[in-house]
Order: C-alpha cells, then structure tokens, then sequence
C-alpha cells in the first residue's frame, strides 16, 4: 500500500542547500513535489527512462495506456519541473514538427548533472583508498555526519513517529532528485528511489556512493527522534531502482 503520496510538499530537511532560501526557490520545490505526485506522470517518466530513444507524446499515451491528450497535460507539468526534455523534429512534410521527450534523470547524457560533476564524483570515489569494506564504512560515516551537520544547523531537534520521519526523508531525497515512493513493508517502510543522480557513479562505486546516501538516510532519520531506522540499502534492484528498508528502531536493537 502506498502511503504519503503528496507527503513531499510540506518537507523542511534539507542538505547543503542554501538558507534563507527566496520564494522562486520555494516555488521551484514545489512545483517538482507537485509533478511527481500523480502516479500517471511517475509511470510516464519510467517509461522514458527505460526507452532507448526520444518518444512523442502519442508513442507514450501507447506506451503507458492513456490518452495523448492527458500525456500532452502531463507532459508541460514535468516539463516546468524540469523532469522532461523535449525537442523538436522536422517531420518532412507539411505541417508542424513533432516534439520529442527524453528524461532528465536517466543518468546518460541527458542528465541535468553534467558530465563535468559526473566526472569529478567518479574520480574521487575511485581514489578513495581502502579495501571496499573500508571506503564504504567512511563513505556510510560520511552521510551520517553530513546530515547531523545540516540538521544542527537548522530547526531544534524534534522527534517523528516512523512513518512522518520517512516521509520528511523522503521529500529531501525528492529535492535530490530520487523520486522516492514509499511502500508499507510490514511493520516498516519501503523507500524506492526511482531516479539516481549519481547513477553513472554508483554502477561503478556503489561502495562509496549507495553508502553515503544510506548513511544520508540513518543520519537523518536518527535526527528526527530515532524512532525509525534504515536497515538496508539494496542498490540496483531493477536498473533504476534502488530501495531503502526502513524498520522501527527497536527491531535494529533486537538484532
């Protein structure tokens, strides 16, 4: 069962973004939260992602099972988010040329990252010296310390049941770029991020890069009253699909 699915919008945690922040900044955020809200636009980006080419708005309502005039709607909403690239293409006849749509979250070419950060990220995660247990300790220490830091930083401690402190997660990982989604695992919740800014990184140094982020996650969990903790970080389940296992704290003590 999903839960929280507009949790996004209401989200205050942030990492190394800059306060006070202005309203355009503010109305940025939201409209992202906005656009990946609805399950239809969540599927459409998937859909983009997994294609190896550009697809127009009526291959995607194929694609996808709706109307390509509701695709067309869906379509401007993740574009103003900055979630699509479109592009035109003369067709070679009359008329007006159709409009192509890639993602901007594939971790390719497209990828709003840049290949100059992509690069920088990969070069300091490959010459981080240790054995691969070693970098991915720092790297897990890292995130944790990252995430006391910035909450430090801002509003005084407060303390979340379970399900609000994943939520609140949640939206900081949206702000990222993840498209998280939350799923009820039975006592505990599924984080599944969808998106991976990082990804080109990841796929060769997941010991340093999914550590720092789930790192990132107990950090800020452990912030937000500890009544939830990250167990695991699978990375990679499906090709853009990595997943989160947050249990109540408790069950880590058990262990």
């Amino acid at each position: 069962m999903l839960i929280h699915k507009r949790a996004y919008e209401s989200m205050t945690i942030r990492f190394n973004r800059p306060v006070p922040r202005g309203r355009n900044d503010v109305a940025e955020r939201h409209r992202t939260h906005e656009a990946l809200a609805v399950a239809s636009r969540v599927q459409m980006i998937d859909t983009l992602r997994a294609s190896p080419r550009a697809l127009t708005a009526g291959e995607l309502a194929s694609a996808c099972g709706l109307h390509v005039s509701t695709v067309r709607f869906h379509l401007d909403i993740l574009a103003r988010a900055g979630l699509v690239h479109s592009r035109s293409e003369p067709t070679g006849t009359r008329g007006r040329p159709r409009h192509l749509y890639t993602p901007t979250t594939a971790g390719g070419p497209e990828s709003s990252a840049g290949t100059g950060y992509q690069l920088l990220a990969s070069l300091l995660a490959a010459h981080w010296d240790g054995t691969a247990d070693e970098r991915s300790t720092r790297a897990e220490r890292a995130g944790r310390a990252a995430a006391g830091a910035q909450q430090r930083s801002e509003s005084p401690p407060r303390s979340l049941p379970l399900r609000e402190a994943v939520a609140e997660v949640a939206g900081t990982f949206a702000e990222l770029g993840f498209e998280p989604e939350l799923v009820t695992e039975g006592a505990g919740v599924q984080m599944r991020l969808h998106a991976c800014p990082f990804r080109a990184v990841a796929v060769a140094h997941p010991e340093v890069v999914c550590s720092l982020h789930l790192g990132l996650i107990r950090g800020a969990l452990d912030g937000l009253g500890g009544a939830a903790a990250a167990s695991s970080l699978e990375p990679f389940v499906e090709p853009h699909l990595c997943i989160a296992h947050v249990i109540p704290a408790e069950q880590v003590t058990a262990q």
